[in-house]
């Protein structure tokens, strides 16, 4: 079975990550923005923003750089693309980006998909030159406020099952371990952990078996109205992960 290598380089700043460091893509959600929102943006090669998510940069960025003047924050911190059903964005803040050459994506026909999807299919098209195994992409302000929108959010993850995304808040991140591979995840202490949770998403897990974590699995059964693995801690630099289902590892972020 092949191996995936994981590991959270986008929360440390651009000098400190590996090189070559992977093809990153930003989306950002219609959430309270992110304190790591202005390190995210530095390492993303491509910056959307989902309908309403256009609204918080616009407010919210300049109170992250509060001795910065507000308009140049603004300019600086401009989205390549303004995607989704636009039922949430100020019509001020579109015509703001839009002036300043934002391209702006009105899919306010397909009411099928989440402004996410829509995002994320818009960025697995702009990466059809790319490795895919380099391409990550990620989502600030994905975790936290109505539920069924987390839902919705982890959905896109089974939906793009074979993209990196990595659903990001203040507190912690989520992404898919798919079980079609092995997985390593390498942890940066200084910025994650040590609390930690795998799930199973899907299917129940019949064989889950892990090292590096304080509770490690082996060949242990999870599923919902039984055990998941919630609650545990990492307690080596790498994590190995192995099972017959698509599990959710989530871990918590340190303040930055």
């Amino acid at each position: 079975m092949e191996l995936m290598s994981h590991s959270s380089t986008f929360l440390l700043p651009p000098l400190l990550t590996s090189n070559p460091s992977p093809t990153y893509a930003l989306v950002v959600l219609n959430q309270g923005l992110l304190r790591s929102t202005p390190l995210l943006w530095s390492h993303a090669q491509l910056r959307l923003c989902a309908d309403g998510g256009a609204n918080r940069l616009y407010d919210d960025m300049p109170l992250l750089l509060p001795h910065q003047d507000a308009s140049d924050v603004r300019k600086r911190y401009k989205p390549d693309v303004i995607k989704g059903d636009l039922d949430s964005i100020r019509k001020d803040v579109l015509e703001f980006y839009a002036n300043m050459g934002t391209k702006i994506v009105d899919e306010s026909d397909d009411q099928d998909t989440t402004d996410l999807h829509k995002c994320v299919a818009y960025v697995c098209d702009w990466a059809q030159n790319y490795d895919k195994s380099d391409l990550c992409i990620l989502v600030a302000g994905a975790l936290g406020g109505r539920f069924d929108h987390e839902i919705g959010n982890i959905n896109v993850l089974c939906r793009f099952s074979t993209i990196r995304i990595i659903l990001l808040s203040d507190d912690c991140f989520i992404h898919l371990l798919p079980h079609t591979h092995r997985h390593e995840i390498h942890i940066q202490s200084s910025v994650e952990g040590p609390h930690c949770g795998l799930i199973p998403i899907g299917t129940p897990s019949g064989s889950t078996t892990t090292t590096g974590l304080q509770w490690d699995l082996n060949e242990t059964e999870m599923r919902f109205g039984g055990l998941i693995s919630t609650s545990n801690l990492v307690k080596e630099d790498k994590i190995t992960v192995q099972s017959d289902s698509d599990l959710l590892w989530t871990i918590t972020i340190k303040r930055l």
